[in-house]
């Protein structure tokens, strides 16, 4: 008898039922087979994150220290940045009110000229009293013009046994002072063309002075002392905000006649220039600069001796100088996260080396060295992003303290920057971290048993 022996069936003989079975069947294996890898793989993830965290409190010594490395990295980062953010936040809100609408003219600093082989220094003449008097009349028809001269920064004023820190910044200037520098009368009243034109010892103080030493009463028509000489109250202002612990609220403003007779060595006096059209202050400037160079009768080949700016040009310098401190603070940062990778890689290579039997029974129940590269890369990233949480929190503390002790600024949060220190402790994980990864998968497991 003959047994016939069916052979497989071609691709040409399935029949077009098969054909449309298989075509049904093979997108849900190929479906399946991934739906399962999505679901396997952050199973994986968790596991390995899990057993990196029992392996961080089994080495709990060795692995703080390198937190607390990695951690000093990015809160000198952090840190100096946030309370860089601070500081901006605190200037740009102080200079705020002054507006795009205000400019000054005074004085220029000490200048370097180099002529030849040699150099000389330069000191602008000040700008005189009579010269901004002339200044102001021949400019009032354009803008408010008011004059200013600076008596001290450092000054204490007291009220009976009241009495304030050497924070006051005593000015001298006229009636269009509160204009020109934005301030607003709360109480009492301004100085008057008669106070600066008889030399009256009245002054108008800041807000800060009536909490210190008015706490319970009004200061208007109170006697005050100020660098041993009494000024009488009759004004008070309204709070501004204090700039750099000095100045704003911490202010006493007397009669510009009254600053030159006690302070004789005042120095240069500045001119600020108010106009209610900001759209007019560069054609004013320019304006102003002629006026002055006549009043200063300077030739037309000579530069002005005297400069003009904008109210908000002292807020663009400042961050100017602030981004030589973020600088430093990148590079402070960089070079202790670099210590705190070599860190982190000799911790890596001494746990590679005490878990060699860990390994070998791993490997032996059918660990991959794939698997094996996975957990030990993730136990590195999982000791920097812990020191990296650590060193944020630490930034964000210290950088808002900072920024609050020179401005009285708001809590700040750089979230570029906290962003920028998470995906730095992610690199510094991975570089430090994939060489002991990659020597403990390489482990034999033969080898590393005979140790058990």
């Amino acid at each position: 008898m003959l047994i016939s022996r069916s052979k497989p069936a071609t691709d040409r003989e399935y029949t077009d039922v098969d054909r449309s079975g298989m075509a049904l069947r093979e997108p849900f294996r190929f479906f399946g087979v991934y739906s399962i890898q999505l679901i396997v793989a952050p199973m994986r993830l968790v596991q390995n994150i899990n057993q990196s965290i029992d392996a961080v409190r089994a080495n709990s010594f060795r692995a703080g220290v390198t937190i607390f490395i990695i951690a000093l990295g990015i809160t000198c980062l952090i840190g100096v940045l946030t309370s860089i953010e601070g500081v901006k936040y605190g200037m740009l809100e102080s200079f705020s009110r002054m507006g795009t609408n205000t400019f000054n003219i005074q004085n220029r600093g000490t200048a370097i000229q180099v002529q030849g082989r040699g150099r000389r220094f330069v000191n602008y003449p000040p700008i005189t009293y009579r010269q901004s008097q002339i200044f102001k009349e021949r400019f009032m028809e354009e803008a408010v013009v008011s004059i200013r001269g600076y008596g001290t920064g450092v000054a204490s004023v007291s009220y009976k046994s009241n009495k304030t820190n050497n924070t006051i910044q005593i000015i001298g200037s006229d009636e269009n002072y509160p204009k020109t520098a934005r301030y607003v009368i709360e109480e009492g009243r301004n100085l008057t063309p008669d106070d600066i034109k008889l030399g009256k010892n009245v002054a108008v103080i800041g807000a800060e002075l009536k909490k210190r030493i008015f706490p319970n009463e009004s200061p208007v028509g109170k006697n005050i002392t100020a660098n041993n000489n009494v000024y009488k109250v009759v004004g008070l202002f309204e709070e501004i905000g204090s700039t750099s612990g000095a100045g704003g609220d911490k202010i006493v403003v007397i009669p510009l006649s009254t600053l030159r007779r006690h302070y004789p060595s005042h120095g240069s006096l500045t001119m600020d220039v108010y106009s209610p059209d900001p759209t007019r202050i560069d054609f004013l400037m320019d304006e102003a600069v002629g006026i002055f160079r006549i009043i200063r009768k300077q030739r037309l080949d000579e530069p002005e001796n005297f400069s003009v700016r904008k109210s908000d040009a002292f807020v663009g310098e400042l961050m100017e100088n602030l981004s030589v401190l973020t600088v430093s603070a990148k590079v402070i940062a960089l070079i202790t996260l670099l210590g705190a990778s070599v860190a982190l890689l000799n911790v890596m290579l001494v746990s590679v080396t005490e878990r060699t039997n860990e390994i070998g029974l791993r490997k032996a129940m059918g660990a991959t060295k794939k698997n094996i590269l996975s957990q030990f890369l993730i136990e590195a990233i999982v000791i920097c992003q812990f020191g990296g949480a650590l060193g944020i929190l630490m930034g964000l503390f210290v950088g808002n303290i900072l920024s609050t002790l020179a401005f009285n600024a708001g809590f700040v949060v750089p979230w570029s920057w906290v962003i920028v220190g998470v995906i730095a402790c992610l690199v510094v994980g991975v570089s430090a971290g994939f060489y002991p990864a990659r020597r403990a998968a390489g482990v034999d497991p033969i080898e590393s048993l005979r140790h058990v």
